[in-house]
């Protein structure tokens, strides 16, 4: 992009040129997802036309074509699956629908395929939108660079580039490799590395990294690390092995599938055919056998499980966070310990102007040194200078029109504003040229501003220093609650995982009432201290906004992700997203998972007495079919309502005052959803 063309940045931390690219897998290119959406289709066609008592060839046939949508595919992988001597609960799910609709519960088992057949359509979309990201992430760094060669220069595929190359970045390109500044000077977005919330100013010496954003000047970088070792590619890297090390999690539960369809399968068979052994005729004992098999059912085990999963799900969703399964809505509340990023998500990841100094004996007021500062740097598209207009224009100042504009990389602004050549820029740079008796006092002044963590930035009329302003990132209203809420909750405090300098992650820390602060962290760093935390015996919990937060977010026990402005990356890596940015819903959810899980836990114990009594009922005892059937279907209603109970808001608003969090008036959208 010319630089003449770069557009203001609405935030200059984690988005707009920072961002992923977008690579988005739409639901219907999934077979998963049609078969599903079709099964479910020819169930609510279907399910009226029953109820209402219509003849059996009108719902008939489109509950078999339920069975045949829904089923084919799971069939299809557990026949499979038994040709590898592996029984899956799929596959059981297929026979047990079959064997209700052989005794006439066509409905049941219709109904047991569309939620399986909902199921994997989930799992299939889920794993296709992180593969989107992770692709996305590596469109960042360019395709092509500029390689500087004998005589002049020429383009290249950037995987061709090899250490010791010499690369030429115009402004508004993307850095094409990992390397060292060896030329020119500049100032670099690397939000999507480190997390810092303004470009930093680069020049001979400077290491840089792949992907990252030029600004307006021109760079000359020798390439250190071949593009598959660059920091773009390990994080990448590390986002897919880290989501690998939750495989365990799945094994143990293919585990337990393994050993119920095993034990499904030799119970029924045991039912049907002890009978017979005993003189029992046929049509008794397979009555029995099909009695067992929908009594033992796990329906009703399932549906213990997920309405109140489902229900805290769609109660977190209306109040703004996003959580993508049922599972994540149980792990969430699991969580003992606190890992949260700084730009962007402790803070509002726009810089302000948070001071307005000017020097004794200048002449200025603060109006007046604003006024002239923004004059001066109204032209410029730099994150700074709009943070020192908006500071202007946010007081009613009036400005002066700037004449005979001009900028220097890493070092500001100059202009003529009221016939006074006005200079804003960095303190470093433009002081050195200054009489140390001019430039003493405002030495002092950036550097008290430096030292409590803002950028100091100074402003020269005529040469001489008149002022200094002081811009930081600013910390969210709700951050400090949000921190005591979250150590309350997990029993331990919080720590901050930020790639910004130390100075500006303790004052953040400070003001959040955070002590364990770890600065200066690249993404595997931060993945790191996240691996820590879990070897510990931890469960961590992340929550981040950024591509340089991905692997932490993929790494911990739960990752959350703040919405708004947020990379895909981090949106699709994490678990769960707090849609409008509201701190406070953090804690409130991870209240709301606890409630979920009792809920979770008094289901199963309604749901196993039900099943324990119809099965011993039907094994002992002569258990009618059709009480059979009402038994094991009002088990399924009793958990579902029970569960159900988490729709409500008063839900919320209990989780809201466990976790600290304000209880605004809902919505009459929200009320009425409940």
């Amino acid at each position: 992009m010319p630089a003449a063309v770069i557009t203001r940045p609405s935030r200059t931390a984690n988005a707009g040129a920072g961002a992923v690219p977008r690579r988005r897998t739409r639901v219907l290119a999934l077979s998963e997802a049609r078969w599903a959406g079709a099964a479910l289709a020819l169930f609510l066609l279907a399910l009226p036309l029953q109820l209402a008592g219509a003849p059996g060839w009108a719902w008939g046939p489109l509950y078999a074509l339920v069975y045949a949508a829904g089923g084919w595919e799971p069939a299809l992988s557990g026949l499979r699956e038994l040709r590898e001597k592996v029984l899956d609960v799929d596959l059981l799910m297929i026979v047990a629908a079959l064997g209700a609709a052989s005794i006439g519960q066509v409905m049941d088992g219709a109904l047991l395929i569309v939620i399986f057949a909902t199921s994997g359509a989930l799992e299939a979309l889920a794993t296709a939108r992180t593969q989107d990201a992770v692709r996305g992430l590596l469109d960042l760094a360019p395709a092509t660079a500029t390689r500087v060669v004998e005589g002049g220069e020429e383009s290249v595929a950037t995987e061709d580039l090899t250490v010791g190359d010499v690369i030429h970045v115009r402004p508004g390109e993307r850095v094409g490799a990992d390397g060292r500044v060896v030329g020119g000077a500049s100032e670099v977005d690397q939000a999507t590395i480190t997390g810092e919330p303004l470009p930093v100013a680069k020049e001979p010496g400077d290491e840089v990294f792949a992907g990252t954003l030029n600004g307006t000047g021109t760079l000359r970088v020798a390439v250190e690390r071949d593009a598959s070792d660059s920091v773009i590619a390990r994080i990448v890297a590390m986002t897919e092995e880290a989501s690998r090390t939750k495989a365990p999690t799945q094994l143990f539960i293919e585990k337990v599938e393994q050993r119920y369809s095993l034990g499904m399968v030799a119970a029924t068979l045991a039912v049907f055919l002890v009978p017979l052994g005993f003189g029992d005729d046929v049509t008794g004992s397979l009555l029995r056998a099909m009695t067992f098999m929908i009594v033992a059912s796990p329906c009703a085990v399932v549906l213990a499980t997920m309405p109140p999963l489902l229900s805290a799900m769609a109660n977190a969703g209306r109040h703004g966070v996003l959580v993508k399964s049922a599972v994540v809505m149980e792990r969430l509340g699991q969580a003992d310990a606190v890992a949260l990023d700084k730009t962007g998500t402790l803070t509002e990841g726009t810089p302000r102007v948070t001071a307005v100094r000017p020097l004794a004996g200048a002449g200025m007021s603060e109006d007046s040194l604003l006024a002239s500062a923004a004059a001066a740097e109204h032209p410029s598209e730099h994150p700074l200078a709009r943070a020192v207009v908006d500071a202007a224009q946010a007081r009613g100042l009036t400005l002066s029109q700037a004449e005979d504009f001009s900028s220097a990389p890493g070092t500001g602004v100059v202009a003529t504003v009221d016939g006074h050549r006005i200079t804003v820029g960095s303190p470093a740079r433009l002081l050195r040229d200054t009489p140390a008796s001019a430039g003493a006092a405002a030495v002092l002044v950036a550097g008290e501003l430096e030292e409590g963590g803002c950028t100091a930035v100074v402003v020269l009329r005529d040469g001489v220093p008149v002022g200094v302003l002081g811009i930081a990132d600013r910390i969210r209203h709700d951050a400090a609650r949000t921190v005591a809420s979250l150590a309350r909750l997990t029993g331990s405090s919080p720590m901050l995982l930020t790639g910004d300098n130390l100075r500006a992650a303790d004052r953040l820390a400070a003001e959040a009432g955070i002590t364990d602060v770890r600065a200066g962290l690249l993404p595997q760093d931060k993945a790191d201290a996240v691996r820590e935390g879990e070897q510990a015996g931890h469960k961590v919990l992340v929550l981040g906004d950024g591509v340089n937060d991905a692997p932490a977010l993929a790494a911990a026990h739960i990752g959350i992700a703040m919405g708004k402005a947020g990379s895909d990356l981090a949106l699709e890596t994490a678990d769960a997203v707090v849609i409008r940015d509201e701190l406070a819903t953090v804690p409130a959810v991870v209240a709301l998972s606890r409630a979920a899980r009792r809920l979770v836990v008094q289901n199963l114990v309604i749901a196993g007495v039900f099943i324990s009594v119809l099965v011993v009922w039907d094994l002992v005892g002569h258990l009618p079919l059709p009480l059979g059937v009402l038994g094991h279907e009002g088990s399924t209603v009793v958990v579902g309502l029970n569960g159900l109970r988490l729709l409500r808001d008063s839900a919320w608003q209990r989780a809201a005052r466990q976790g600290g969090a304000p209880e605004p008036a809902p919505s009459r959208s929200a009320a009425s959803a409940g």
